[in-house]
């Protein structure tokens, strides 16, 4: 049997990390800069997380979710305490896509509606909801087609207003835009979006799976708006690696038994990771850090004439290059070794971890300086 051949894939090999680099299969070494899609919070083999899934694993590794799991209850007054949102309910699962997928129905079942307003260059998945509400026709199949999606551009407040009103279940919105190229709402956008949902009955859902988990100095990026969401989802970061994701469910909805469900969600292991990824995130400070790096960063980028734009928050940062300098983010790679990510046409994506340091990111910007 082969692989189902859906990824290009470069021809690298890594085999060990530590902290902000990687090593490959013939001993090269790498600065990790996009933590394999936003993943690596703490850094590759955190000894803290690398001891944390040891001892879980000599002890058991799972279980369903029809026994008692302490760890579960642990986790949540955990993440509520340093989320800010101690009030919540968190439901857990594996992904992403499944906390969207859980997200929207829990607002269907709220408001007994099923239209949703989504944003332009929005990503939220590939599942069956979670891709529907993704803008790109081309990974919505026919099957995933039949929602009822709106799709309404960022930052526009007229469009939300002419597409929003009481027959829409749910706006979900990213709280940076990832794959659409680091693309941020602002304040004041969220805040109408907050009071414009309230007014109707509808659940504000803000996808955090990539922007959150303290990336942008605050836990969360809608955060620095000073909003409070009906559902957040999350994921990515929220193991280092380790799948799990989550939603966290304002207190207003109430749970009935089989509301939700999952095998694998909040396993053992899961739970595991994700504790020991909130106690080295509030231990090293890391939000603090994200903020620092991000900042010197983002100044020392505001600099260079050649880029056309910079754009994000913290350690989630999108450097817009002119069309002439569409081999950089190659050369970063195989000449200088630095790990980045993309979003088209031309925009570089640095998702590091929030550990990374300053002299790590100056290296970044050393080579970037060469390639321009």
């Amino acid at each position: 049997m082969k692989l189902f051949d859906v990824y290009p894939l470069y021809n690298i090999t890594p085999v060990k990390g530590m902290g902000s680099w990687l090593w490959d299969s013939n001993n090269q070494k790498y600065l990790d800069l996009y933590g394999g899609h936003a993943v690596i919070s703490i850094g590759h083999s955190h000894p803290r997380y690398v001891e944390a899934l040891s001892n879980q694993l000599s002890n058991i590794a799972f279980y369903s979710n029809s026994v008692q799991n302490p760890l579960q209850e642990k986790l949540a007054e955990k993440l509520g305490q340093i989320a800010g949102y101690p009030d919540y309910q968190l439901f857990l699962c594996n992904s992403g896509a499944e906390a969207n997928e859980n997200a929207l129905k829990l607002a269907s079942f709220v408001t007994g509606r099923k239209k949703v307003i989504a944003f332009k260059k929005a990503f939220h998945g590939r599942t069956s909801g979670a891709v529907a509400i993704t803008d790109n026709p081309k990974i919505v199949s026919p099957f995933n087609s039949g929602h009822d999606i709106v799709f309404v551009p960022l930052n526009d407040e007229m469009a939300v207003t002419a597409a929003l009103d009481a027959t829409v279940a749910a706006v979900i919105i990213e709280g940076i835009q990832g794959v659409g190229g680091i693309q941020v709402p602002h304040d004041t956008f969220l805040q109408s979006l907050e009071k414009k949902c309230k007014v109707n009955g509808t659940l504000l859902i803000l996808d955090e799976i990539q922007s959150g988990y303290g990336r942008t100095g605050k836990f969360f990026a809608h955060q620095h708006a000073g909003i409070k969401p009906s559902l957040i989802t999350t994921a990515k970061g929220m193991g280092n690696g380790f799948p799990i994701g989550g939603v966290l469910i304002h207190p207003d909805i109430k749970p009935w038994s089989g509301m939700l469900g999952t095998t694998f969600g909040g396993n053992y292991l899961a739970a595991s990771a994700a504790l020991a990824v909130l106690e080295v995130i509030e231990k090293e400070k890391l939000m603090s850090n994200a903020t620092l790096v991000g900042n010197h960063w983002l100044a020392a980028l505001g600099k260079l004439s050649t880029i056309k734009e910079v754009r994000g928050r913290g350690l989630m940062i999108g450097i817009d290059l002119p069309d002439d300098k569409r081999e950089v983010r190659s050369n970063l790679l195989f000449k200088h070794f630095i790990f980045t990510g993309e979003a088209k046409p031309n925009t570089i994506r640095l998702l590091p971890s929030l550990a990374l340091t300053r002299d790590e990111a100056d290296l970044f910007l050393t080579a970037l300086n060469r390639e321009l």
